[in-house]
């Protein structure tokens, strides 16, 4: 993390980034474990701290400034406990997962691409003369 207010944008977007990684590997291991019996899916929980951490009244920039950022941590929880899709126990489809994956992509992607437009951001304002 970057110490500074200049940069609460990009350290929330980092703290985004890093939960979507974390969704990342805990989908490719449910998809590993697709033929574990009794093996249940996980998922990650981080979306709903970042609109906790958020709320409030104020500006965006406000908010973004208030954050308290060691409270932003992902969870990772089993999902649906007692569902079962199979005799086996295991409650993973596989085709579910496969789209949860691609969407997890295309999300870690667009946080790395708005990381490096902040950057870019204060690059400009720093060399402008």
């Amino acid at each position: 993390m970057i110490g500074s207010n200049a940069f609460n944008y990009i350290n929330v977007l980092n703290k985004a980034a890093d939960a979507s990684w974390t969704r990342n590997e805990v989908i490719a291991n449910n998809i590993a474990n697709n033929d574990t019996p009794d093996y249940k899916r996980q998922d990650v929980v981080f979306e709903s701290y970042l609109e906790d951490a958020l709320d409030g009244e104020g500006s965006l920039d406000e908010k973004v400034t208030n954050v308290d950022l060691s409270s932003l941590r992902s969870t990772i929880y089993t999902d649906l406990e007692e569902l079962s899709y199979r005799q086996d126990g295991n409650n993973v489809d596989i085709s579910t997962e496969s789209a949860y994956l691609a969407e997890n992509q295309i999300k870690y992607y667009t946080l790395l691409d708005s990381m490096t437009q902040e950057f870019d951001r204060i690059k400009t304002a720093l060399t402008a003369k």
